[in-house]
C-alpha cells in the first residue's frame, strides 16, 4: 500500500498541536496554583544553549505550518514570534491548526516526489517530499514539541506520557 502523505502529516500535526495546547493549559494552571510568574516557565530552558519554552512552541508551530504548506505547494502564513503568555502561545497554535485545516488531502497526496528546497544554515538542500516529511518536518516538529513538554515537566508541571500522546 502506498503511503498517504496527507495521512502521515496533517492528522499528526493537528493531534500533536492539540496535545501541546492542552499541555500549555496545564502549565498555565500550574503557574497560577503555585504562584509562579508565568514568564519564568515561558523563559525556561533545559540547558543554557537550548531555546526557551516559548521558542520551542513557536518553532513547533512553524514546522507544522511550513511542513504542511511545502507539501501542498502553498505559502505558509508568517507569524511575528511575539507571544509572551500561555494564552498567546495557545492562540498561535489555534492559528496554525486553522491554517492546516485549509489544506485538502489532494494538495498533499502525491507529493512524495515533489521537490522541496530548504535553507538549512547557510546551505540550500533539495529533498523529495517524502524525504522532507519523514526526515526533516516530522522529526523537527516532534523535537520541539517534546522539548516544550520536557521543560514543563522538569519545572514540576504534572504531565505525563498520556498528555503528550493524547487519546488514541
Amino acid at each position: 500500500m502506498a503511503i498517504s502523505m496527507y495521512q502521515v502529516s496533517v492528522p499528526v500535526f493537528l493531534k500533536t498541536l492539540a496535545n501541546l495546547s492542552a499541555i500549555l493549559d496545564k502549565g498555565a494552571a500550574f503557574a497560577e496554583a503555585k504562584k509562579v510568574d508565568p514568564s519564568v516557565l515561558l523563559g525556561y530552558r533545559l540547558a543554557p544553549d537550548m531555546l526557551s519554552l516559548t521558542r520551542q512552541v513557536q518553532i513547533a508551530s512553524d514546522h507544522a505550518k511550513r511542513g504542511t504548506a511545502r507539501l501542498a505547494g502553498v505559502e505558509a502564513p508568517v507569524y511575528e514570534d511575539t507571544e509572551a503568555s500561555f494564552a498567546e502561545l495557545k492562540a498561535r497554535i489555534d492559528k496554525t491548526i486553522a491554517f492546516i485545516h485549509t489544506v485538502k488531502p489532494a494538495q498533499i497526496d502525491g507529493s512524495e516526489a515533489r521537490e522541496i528546497t530548504l535553507k538549512l544554515g547557510g546551505n540550500t538542500r533539495t529533498l523529495s517530499g517524502q524525504t522532507y516529511l519523514l526526515h526533516n518536518a516530522l522529526p523537527n516538529f516532534f523535537f520541539h514539541v517534546t522539548t516544550a513538554y520536557a521543560i514543563l515537566r522538569h519545572c514540576g508541571v504534572e504531565i505525563g506520557k498520556s498528555d503528550f500522546l493524547g487519546q488514541i
